[in-house]
């Protein structure tokens, strides 16, 4: 079970001051609370994204792009994406207006979006991995950690690293940041 920071970081909203008032104890209540209620709102919908990706497997790109990025909420999409596996989740990213690849980027793995970054076209690939780095620096980190060199090289070429490493002796992403420094020698 989670705890209630991984309820609260995963839910992506304010706690309301009422719940950060209340007792330990009472929070983890209220956490599995929240997330027994999720779990019965959401029932079926892996089965309904597992059907969608096999459907569109039959549909071509050019009718299925314009229905989806019209009429599929991001957060659909991605959950779609997960189902489709890397290889066809890519052959969509590539055609997707970057705006709304980005938004459904959000709702992807670092994981599975470095891996994903790592199949597209290149000009696409390095488009949205500019557009990370100047607007959700932290997202495109996370993401960077799991990049292959190839793609890591062009992180490095766009990212500007703090000149002073003792400023980074704390931070989360040390380890990228000395790969990135390397490589941009």
């Amino acid at each position: 079970m989670a705890t209630f920071s991984d309820t609260l970081a995963w839910a992506e909203v304010p706690v309301p001051d009422t719940i950060q008032q209340m007792e330990p104890r009472q929070q983890e209540a209220v956490s599995s609370w929240m997330q027994e209620v999720v779990a019965r709102k959401t029932e079926g919908f892996n089965e309904l994204y597992q059907a969608i990706s096999m459907i569109v497997k039959y549909i071509p790109h050019f009718v299925v792009i314009p229905l989806m990025v019209e009429h599929i909420k991001p957060q659909i999409a991605a959950g779609v994406c997960l189902k489709m596996g890397v290889d066809q989740a890519t052959s969509y990213a590539n055609d997707l207006p970057p705006e709304y690849f980005t938004e459904v980027s959000r709702h992807i793995d670092p994981p599975m979006m470095a891996e994903i970054l790592g199949k597209m076209k290149k000009h696409h690939a390095e488009k949205f991995i500019i557009s990370e780095l100047r607007h959700h620096l932290t997202r495109m980190l996370d993401i960077t950690e799991h990049l292959e060199d190839r793609m890591l090289e062009i992180v490095a070429k766009h990212v500007t690293l703090p000149e002073h490493q003792d400023d980074l002796v704390k931070h989360p992403h040390t380890d990228i940041f000395n790969r990135l420094r390397a490589m941009q020698k």
